[in-house]
């Protein structure tokens, strides 16, 4: 039976390939009939950012990769070649480097955006966890590329995160040695991470975003107000409250889009290192096994979960535990968050202030990350990751407003425990660890006490508000 090409109503080239590739439906269907919340923000503004710093990243790694060798005799050499005699070499790899801090910028931004507006409910719980399946190879693509420059930093950074697997009972020795393709950190475990960084952690990557927008096109963009726009339609099947993807969005995403790359750039040309958070300054000089830097931290967007790491020092595999189960805590959100309201507009103001403390307190981890450790800071550490933690137990509290019963016994249980746990670590004979613990004890006391003390005594701060039919302006 003779095979019959599509129809299409396109003409000449564009009809041509239309009949055998569905280019036109495609564009159809995720772009110019994609119909898309009019009321997006500011906020809306980092998913095509992210995008844009993806292509930067894959742009300006396959000019390195012309003149990068991953060789541990040749490989530091090999980027001071890039950096001073390939023409226009520091600027491809300054581009590169300021990338990588810029796009989890951009990705911490985009996932506050879906915790203020429960981006995670609605059937979307499968596009949050395939955005948590892109953060995850965004920081393992982030983590061998930081050894790649074979400085002394990148060196030391990568001992201390490889060892961390070393920890985990039964395989913790066999998995770390297969990391490193060595016993210890050498040209074998160079060669294998500069494999994954430059091809197959990129094609997963590239794949994770395709299955990402795929699945958000399927379900529909969530907005501010967490109104379903495809609930109200009109004779034609068009949503009420939705416009077409484009124009209007990608029009509207110019400015943003230039804004970036004005900021980007400037970065780049003045300020590449960014006082040692983007490069550090111990990064300039060549790996050396043999002299440890005084003071080791990972890149500036590892450091939340390095201070966890460091806060939990029952054993080191329940240091590594509590890092890797704040990654996972995160993937767990839409089952933990079970309240019909999607946007924080119509929450209860307790659950508005829970999420700026979370904000709040996911910033001074990565800058207690970066600090050296101290009697007060390591405290300090500790307290904030007893925050962390605690923010998904409130979450789960605010699920049900109706009951502020469950606020004072969640307040009372949480409260006794912190304390339990703080008579177990306290040790009397070291005074400044001590005073630390009790005076410390302040800050989760008085979290506990806004997030669920609060909207339990003043009924004001429990009020949730009525969620508009239609999204608002």
């Amino acid at each position: 039976m003779a095979a019959y090409p599509r129809k299409t109503d396109a003409t000449g080239l564009l009809g041509w390939i239309d009949e055998r590739f569905p280019i036109v439906d495609t564009w159809k269907e995720h772009m110019s009939e994609y119909y898309a919340p009019k009321n997006f923000n500011a906020w809306y503004y980092f998913g095509v950012l992210a995008m844009l710093v993806l292509v930067i990243q894959i742009v300006s790694g396959i000019f390195l990769t012309m003149h990068y060798k991953p060789d541990t005799a040749l490989a530091f050499a090999s980027v001071e070649y890039i950096m001073r005699d390939v023409p226009g070499g520091w600027f491809i790899r300054y581009m590169h480097s300021t990338g990588a801090s810029a796009f989890f910028i951009v990705i911490y931004f985009h996932m506050f955006r879906g915790l203020m507006y429960g981006s995670y409910k609605g059937k979307r719980e499968l596009v949050w966890l395939i955005g948590m399946a892109l953060y995850l190879a965004l920081m393992a693509e982030a983590f061998m590329g930081y050894l790649l420059p074979w400085g002394q930093m990148s060196f030391w950074g990568a001992q201390v995160i490889i060892n961390l697997f070393q920890t985990i009972p039964l395989i913790g020795d066999d998995l770390s040695i297969f990391i490193r393709g060595d016993f210890v950190i050498s040209d074998p475990t160079l060669n294998r991470l500069f494999a994954f960084h430059v091809a197959a952690v990129p094609l997963i990557l590239v794949a994770l975003v395709f299955v990402h927008i795929v699945a958000l096109h399927t379900v529909g963009s969530n907005n501010p107000d967490g109104v379903e726009i495809k609930a109200l339609k009109n004779e034609k099947g068009i949503p009420l409250d939705g416009v077409p993807f484009h124009p209007y969005y990608t029009v509207h995403d110019i400015p943003a889009v230039a804004v970036f790359l004005m900021a980007f750039f400037a970065v780049i040309f003045f300020m590449p290192e960014v006082g040692g958070y983007f490069l550090e300054h111990a990064n300039f000089e060549p790996a050396n096994p043999l002299k440890t830097p005084e003071h080791i931290a990972p890149v500036w967007y590892f450091t939340p979960f390095y201070t966890i790491l460091r806060a939990v020092t029952l054993s080191p595999f329940m240091g590594t535990l509590a890092m890797f189960g704040a990654i996972i805590m995160l993937f767990l959100l839409p089952w933990l968050d079970r309240n019909p309201i999607k946007s924080w507009r119509y929450r209860n103001t307790a659950h508005m202030l829970n999420l700026g403390i979370f904000a709040a307190v996911f910033i001074i981890l990565g800058y207690l990350g970066v600090k050296p450790v101290t009697p007060e800071l390591k405290e300090l550490g500790i307290r904030m990751t007893e925050i962390y933690f605690m923010f998904f137990i409130v979450i789960f509290a605010h699920s049900n407003s109706e009951k502020p019963m469950r606020y004072l016994l969640w307040f009372v249980v949480l409260i006794g425990a912190v304390i339990a746990i703080d008579f177990y670590r306290a040790n009397p004979e070291d005074a400044d660890s001590y005073s630390q613990i009790w005076k410390q004890l302040v800050w989760p006391v008085a979290y506990l006490a806004v997030t669920l003390l609060l909207p339990f005594i003043v009924r004001g701060c429990n009020a949730e508000q009525t969620v508009p039919e239609r999204v608002t302006s």
